[in-house]
């Protein structure tokens, strides 16, 4: 198969400038696809591995919430052909007892296939004048034109014929993929129960979207930014707090939720809010936490609320089988109940620095970067 020429960002060095450089693909691995980007969210995971805070060897390419359509097959492919159009998710290698299981987020070789820069045995998916560029970011590297997927990771979609709007559709593979399966796959709430989601960015924003479409009631949305709680509000939440005019959280919450909330999802990942997300729980109560500080993050927390019967469980990627829960999602937005455009501006595929600048002020919630 002839190389695939793509123009893609890259950074030569950790926290270092993005450019836009042309680079090679190919060739294919037995078990590989092509994909030509329609759209890629930007997530904050790519910008905190931007500043350095996830080692990666360099030149490297980051991007892991791509949607696009296929335009090349790896020569074992039968299960997509050229043309599908598909959301690319985080890779797994399918037959591990947790991938068996219907757990692949947790992979026994999910750092291998997704964080390393390169395939499992040390090849890279993209070359630059002969010299390797560092991709396989989450089994995609998609801040490119054109990516390198496996079929493990790419979840065929309708066309965009049937309403689906592709370039917009990369978030589900990671972003609206967590804070959705966090509800429906890990807590698993039950219409009535109530619910508190700390952070309203683009995971918590879905964690509130999926708890309405379960039904939860109270539902309360937490977050110092005002453009974020009001469209929480518009999303389905019963409650916002702002916790910087709150005179205390908990007992705001106590008011709200009587004696304490049956779930709580936190998606910040500071010592502060896991334990205001701890300690709002009724007994028994769980807690969810998916925000990432860094790859170590040392919190404390009162054992005691644990010994109450209180649940603090870690989740990546919402625990989600993504070739399950994206078409679920899809669905949903069709019938109106997970409306997650509203979520999205876009951004021209160049202006990859503006997306993220735009998302860490929070004046954006999802950047998704687009392609002509």
């Amino acid at each position: 198969m002839q190389q695939t020429r793509a123009t893609a960002v890259l950074q030569h060095a950790p926290g270092g400038p993005f450019s836009l450089e042309s680079v090679e693909l190919g060739p294919l691995a037995a078990d590989e696809i092509i994909v030509r980007m329609a759209g890629v969210g930007v997530c904050h995971t790519d910008w905190t591995a931007a500043a350095g805070t996830v080692p990666l060897p360099t030149p490297f390419v980051l991007g892991h919430e791509g949607a696009g359509t296929v335009t090349a097959l790896g020569s074992q492919v039968s299960t997509l052909a050229l043309g599908d159009q598909v959301v690319l998710s985080f890779d797994a290698c399918r037959s591990c007892p947790q991938c068996a299981a219907g757990h692949p987020a947790y992979c026994v070789l999910s750092a291998a296939l997704n964080y390393t820069g390169t395939r499992p045995d040390g090849t890279t998916t993209m070359t630059r004048e002969g010299g390797p560029v560092h991709g396989s970011w989450f089994g995609q590297s998609s801040f490119a034109t054109h990516a390198v997927a496996s079929v493990r990771n790419a979840v065929r979609v309708p066309a965009a014929a049937d309403g689906l709007p592709l370039d917009i559709l990369g978030p589900l593979g990671c972003g609206l993929l967590t804070g959705a399966g966090t509800v429906f796959r890990v807590l698993r709430p039950r219409a009535g129960q109530s619910i508190v989601v700390f952070g309203l960015g683009t995971v918590g924003l879905s964690a509130v979207m999926a708890a309405a479409v379960a039904g939860c009631d109270p539902l309360v949305g937490i977050d110092p930014n005002p453009l974020r709680r009001r469209m929480a509000d518009a999303l389905g939440c019963t409650h916002t707090l702002d916790p910087a005019a709150a005179e205390d959280v908990g007992w705001s919450l106590a008011a709200i939720t009587g004696q304490g909330a049956d779930f709580t999802v936190d998606t910040v990942g500071s010592g502060t809010v896991v334990r205001q997300a701890l300690e709002a729980l009724r007994t028994p109560g769980s807690c969810a936490t998916l925000g990432l500080q860094a790859l170590e993050n040392d919190i404390t927390i009162d054992q005691g609320h644990l010994l109450m019967g209180r649940t603090l469980t870690g989740v990546i990627e919402g625990d989600a089988e993504p070739r399950v829960l994206i078409p679920h999602l899809t669905e949903l937005w069709r019938q109106g109940r997970f409306p997650f455009e509203r979520l999205i501006e876009r951004f021209p595929f160049h202006r990859v620095q503006d997306a993220m600048d735009a998302a860490r002020a929070g004046r954006v919630v999802k950047p998704v970067l687009v392609f002509d």
